[in-house]
């Protein structure tokens, strides 16, 4: 999530949480970044094993971003993605019941895209995340 705008910059859905799954998420966030300066870019996660590796801190380096990790047991810290988290479900998941897991990522994907183009946000002026990407 880009904290200018709130966009979901890049995401992936697996059923298993393997490091190459991080990695491609932060390839394909990085790649959308090409030919911007990403030294004042900052990676928040919370401290979760795959990102205390050296594989992605690895990563994180090579782009030339820093890296900023949760503190223990503080939700707070990665509050803007656990607020987006909380709309995805009460929005979503809750409201819904999936057949299988292909229904569920279709429909994550599809929520995704309409959040970040047709979902007003007060914050944002009542504009979404892209329009205020586009008037940038």
């Amino acid at each position: 999530m880009d904290l200018y705008n709130n966009e979901i910059v890049a995401y992936k859905l697996s059923s298993s949480l393997k490091m190459d799954f991080v990695k491609d998420t932060f390839n394909e966030a990085f790649s959308k970044q090409k030919g911007l300066d990403l030294s004042d870019l900052i990676v928040h996660s919370d401290q979760g094993g795959h990102y205390k590796s050296l594989q992605y801190k690895k990563i994180i380096k090579n782009n030339k971003a820093k890296l900023s990790m949760s503190r223990k047991g503080n939700c707070y810290d990665n509050a803007c993605i656990e607020n987006f988290f909380g709309h995805l479900k009460s929005e979503l998941i809750y409201q819904n019941f999936f057949d299988n897991k292909n229904e569920l990522f279709k429909a994550i994907d599809s929520y995704i895209y309409w959040y970040n183009n047709s979902k007003f946000q007060s914050v944002l002026k009542n504009r979404t995340p892209i329009e205020v990407r586009c008037t940038a």
